[in-house]
């Protein structure tokens, strides 16, 4: 039996609040090649998940502390779906070749992503051209745009 106690989640947000990259994900599925990826990622407030889609797979996503910002995005940057996991929806499910963002609203922030495999790297071709990628003051006001984002904005670098 698989599971994740309250110590699993507890150790997986402290990674998360010591790692550089400020998210740490703990898998449930045994290999990358699994046909079905299972995994639990903890997500400080100040990570950015780049804009991103995932031609191959849907992707599933539920709560397990704390808030989420899930947005989707057309090929232009605007918002055509928002939704706060853990306040206005319970899961969301992602479509594949939708361009996508996940924000943590809250410290100690743990999601649970559910998606096909075998596992497939995000590449370059799918991420789009007009959101940042990486640090710094753009990427930090992308993230302060996310979590104030409606349907119809636009990113605007």
């Amino acid at each position: 039996m698989k599971t994740l106690s309250p110590a699993d989640l507890n150790a997986l947000s402290a990674a998360a609040r010591h790692s550089p990259r400020r998210r740490m994900n703990l898998n449930l599925h045994g290999d990358l090649a699994d046909p079905v990826q299972r995994l639990a990622i903890a997500m400080e407030p100040d990570t950015l998940v780049v804009p991103h889609r995932h031609p191959q797979t849907f992707e599933l996503l539920h709560p397990l502390r704390g808030r989420f910002v899930v947005l989707h995005f057309d090929d232009t940057g605007a918002v055509v779906a928002r939704r706060v996991l853990g306040e206005d929806a319970a899961m969301v499910e992602t479509p594949a070749g939708v361009w996508h963002a996940v924000l943590s609203l809250d410290p100690g922030g743990i999601i649970f992503e559910v998606k096909q495999g075998p596992y497939v790297a995000v590449t370059a071709r799918d991420c789009p051209s007009w959101a940042p990628s990486g640090e710094g003051d753009e990427a930090r006001a992308l993230l302060g745009w996310f979590a104030q984002a409606r349907v119809g904005d636009r990113w605007a670098s």
